[in-house]
């Protein structure tokens, strides 16, 4: 098999030709379709998440064939189109396991950082957290941005609150681009913020309905119920509570920010609320799943970059030059 490696941080992914691995008790061998490159592999290559201490294969928005099965595993077929996402496994047993948290849990495994991911031809992945994807109509890569973007923006755009009907995304990329389309089905209007002058994004948001786009330092045309940042810029967190309403809440939906500045307390009084967003849980999954199963047309915005290009396909992410996501094709 062939795997772009990570063999220290702020370095070049390297191709490296290994033994397709054997599927252990729970496990699933997985021939990679697709597998959509996310900020959190900037993350993971640019040093920003701590090094794991050996080679890793990043990559957790795999979409692939089962092509082996390991023991004990059931409900799951050779041959059968599945996806796997970040949060790869968790220890079942600890107090966030027990409370329908695992997105929390003490002792949790991550695609693609401290197991390896999918940017490489064949990718191990725990049975329990892959999702079937038979009855997705969508193809491989464009069904790939599902598996991060689309789940961690579900989970950030559920903890705005059904009562916010008004909502501000700031940073306009996979996610927001996925996330707005359920948002508008819910009713929900929405304001994109982007990087300033990035004119490509703008026009992205306004074409998927949002009512307004613009940068990031600007004010809406009115104010927020709800702000959910995407950018990992910690500045966008006091200019967010800026621009929502009394009561309104702000979720930060990434694994890892820049530094929040100092801000004053008036932004955060009258029950104004920051929140974080951490992983996601299999039933985020299997809820966002069956949305997309019901709904009609889901436009996914992806560009295709062969595997052995994978260090380009970052470098444009980190450059923010990709319109929606960028996805590797073996």
């Amino acid at each position: 098999m062939l795997a772009m490696t990570l063999n220290a941080v702020r370095t070049p992914l390297q191709p490296v030709q290994r033994d397709t691995p054997v599927p252990g008790h729970g496990e699933v061998l997985l021939a990679v379709s697709a597998c959509a490159v996310c900020r959190t592999d900037l993350h993971v290559v640019d040093g920003d998440l701590p090094f794991p201490g050996r080679p890793v294969v990043p990559g957790h928005e795999i979409v692939g064939r089962i092509v082996a099965l390991g023991a004990g595993v059931t409900g799951l077929a050779p041959g059968q189109r599945v996806g796997v996402p970040w949060l790869g496994g968790t220890c079942g047993h600890c107090p966030y396991c027990g409370s329908a948290r695992e997105n929390l849990c003490d002792a949790p495994v991550f695609t693609g950082w401290t197991r390896d991911g999918g940017f490489a031809t064949h990718a191990l992945a725990d049975a329990r957290y892959c999702f079937a994807l038979d009855d997705i109509a969508l193809d491989d890569v464009h069904a790939a941005p599902l598996m991060c973007a689309g789940l961690i923006g579900w989970r950030a755009l559920r903890m705005t609150g059904e009562a916010a009907k008004v909502v501000g995304l700031y940073g306009f990329g996979a996610a927001a681009h996925l996330i707005t389309q359920v948002a508008r089905a819910q009713g929900r209007r929405l304001f994109a913020f982007t990087r300033p002058g990035d004119t490509a994004a703008q026009a992205q948001a306004r074409r998927l309905g949002c009512e307004w786009a613009g940068d990031s330092d600007q004010a809406p045309p009115e104010p927020l119920d709800a702000a959910v940042l995407f950018a990992p810029v910690g500045a966008l967190v006091p200019a967010a509570l800026a621009q929502v309403k009394k009561g309104g809440r702000v979720v930060c939906a990434g694994i890892h920010m820049s530094d929040i500045p100092g801000f004053p307390y008036a932004l955060l009084w009258q029950e104004r609320q920051l929140v974080s967003v951490a992983n996601l849980t299999r039933a985020d999954g299997a809820d966002f799943l069956d949305w997309v199963r019901r709904a009609s047309g889901l436009h996914v915005d992806a560009t295709a970059y062969r595997l052995l290009d994978a260090n380009r396909a970052l470098d444009d992410l980190r450059a923010g030059t990709i319109v929606g996501a960028a996805v590797l094709v073996p």
